[in-house]
């Protein structure tokens, strides 16, 4: 049951705010029930995997843009200077009040057109490079700003005879300011960690193209959560403009050549085989809310394509430790709805499923999307039915209401995705036999965080064939 002109708010500190003084007075009760969770901290482990990944991620971040010049470079260096402004979107009800969003960029990259790189001829030149951002979100009690490191990659998306298009897309990391806080910051649920993933993609226009300078007008997207490591995780979602301008010195001038199709380039397919294993964290939520483990393997077989487009089909199995945890102890919901999963809680906190992948070869860096079906992962009806429900206190007594187990459920439980880099030990456009890699992933329940991923694998390829 819940109350009318009430927003209710169960917080991982032991306590739970409501917009309505008058419900407040339901609070020492909230305590005492929700006790239990003052004792779920993340362990030394978890905060190891923490240290880990993030030190991971910066070496996929920063040395991939570093790999990606090479010796004897001739990839014209620019320099960008970036301003948005925008508007956070609201992530919760009584999120707060915000203003105009405010962000300003520096970016330094490279056109990518040494004749040696597969990747470089097939996108037609594109530009990487790193990103570094202030920005503003518009209310700096409760929201504060965030401080980000992007990687980026730019492509001219249409024809040719269009080349005033671009189009930037990054993902990268940022540290925020402001989190949530269930004494002193209640109603901002867009963020409860400081270091988020980050993501912008934006399409440029440009407006005048000048031989030192150059200025460019966009539109575009932003995204910053956490991965689902900590609850709540709404994130923070904002629709921006953007106005750049491009620096570039005489000798980058000197270097830079247009543009011009490979006709003579042979085009290749390789058969690849790729296993891989992997270690997340998630939490199951916020009543659940320690960091614990999701283990997963994965094989995988398709083709690459002129050694830069990657597409393949494979099966995945993942175990989630909070899945196990929650089954084994004879938690509410299965003690009430699923207790045959006390049977065998190991079987019923897996899950398998199939993956369609697709995968940009840049050399030592691999930026991968997937898409798939999961066959198999009963333990998301609970997971579910925490995460959507409510639970507030209502004339003296605790009310728990339940997601409802309807199509959207269906459709997140059945297609899951995933993002996010690799880094190659050998070069990929040397088309090795055998190579190893590691990789960051953020994996999803169609688009809604599930864990946040490390992994290592190995990759063989067939021989290739030419055309």
């Amino acid at each position: 049951m819940l109350l009318k002109n009430s927003t209710y708010y169960f917080l991982p500190g032991g306590t739970y705010c409501s917009d309505n003084p008058e419900n407040q007075k339901g609070n020492d009760f909230f305590v005492r029930y929700t006790q239990r969770v003052n004792l779920r901290k993340s362990g030394f482990a978890g905060r190891v995997y923490s240290v880990l990944s993030w030190t991971t991620y910066m070496i996929l971040l920063i040395g991939g843009n570093a790999y990606s010049q090479g010796p004897g470079n001739t990839n014209p260096f620019h320099l960008s200077a970036e301003i948005n402004i925008g508007k956070t979107q609201e992530a919760n009800t009584g999120f707060p009040e915000t203003k105009l969003q405010k962000s300003a960029f520096i970016s330094i990259g490279w056109r990518q057109q040494k004749k040696d790189r597969e990747w470089a001829k097939r996108l037609r030149n594109p530009r990487t490079g790193l990103t570094f951002g202030y920005t503003d979100f518009g209310n700096s009690e409760s929201i504060g700003y965030a401080i980000s490191l992007l990687p980026y990659l730019e492509l001219y998306p249409f024809s040719k005879d269009a080349q005033r298009w671009r189009l930037k897309t990054s993902l990268g990391i940022s540290y925020l300011s402001k989190e949530f806080d269930s004494i002193s910051n209640p109603f901002n649920r867009a963020v409860s960690t400081d270091y988020k993933w980050a993501f912008r993609t934006l399409l440029y226009y440009d407006l005048s193209k000048r031989k030192k300078t150059s200025w460019r007008i966009g539109l575009g997207y932003t995204h910053n959560s956490n991965g689902h490591t900590r609850l709540p995780n709404q994130g923070l979602n904002s629709l921006v403009a953007s106005i750049e301008a491009e620096f570039m010195s005489t000798k980058a001038l000197q270097e830079f050549q247009p543009y011009i199709k490979d006709t003579a380039a042979v085009k290749t397919k390789e058969r690849y085989l790729t296993i891989r294993t992997g270690i997340g964290q998630n939490v199951l939520s916020e009543f659940y809310n320690d960091k614990k483990e999701v283990y997963s393997f994965a094989f995988s077989t398709g083709k690459i394509i002129n050694s830069t487009f990657k597409l393949g089909i494979g099966f995945f199995y993942r175990f989630y430790e909070h899945y196990y945890d929650y089954i084994d102890q004879g938690e509410e919901l299965v003690e009430e709805f699923y207790p045959y999963f006390a049977d065998n809680p190991f079987v019923y906190a897996s899950n398998f499923g199939v993956m369609a992948e697709g995968e940009l070869l840049l050399g030592h860096v691999g930026a991968e999307f997937g898409i798939g079906l999961n066959i198999y992962k009963p333990a998301y009806k609970i997971d579910w039915q925490l995460n959507e429900g409510d639970i507030i206190f209502s004339e003296g007594e605790l009310v728990r209401t339940l997601g409802e187990l309807d199509s959207y459920y269906e459709i997140k439980r059945s297609i899951p995705t995933r993002l996010g880099l690799r880094w190659y030990f050998i070069s990929t456009r040397k088309s090795p036999t055998h190579n190893v890699f590691i990789g960051a992933h953020l994996s999803a329940n169609f688009g809604q965080a599930d864990f946040t991923e490390l992994s290592l694998g190995y990759e063989y390829r067939f021989r290739g064939k030419k055309k």
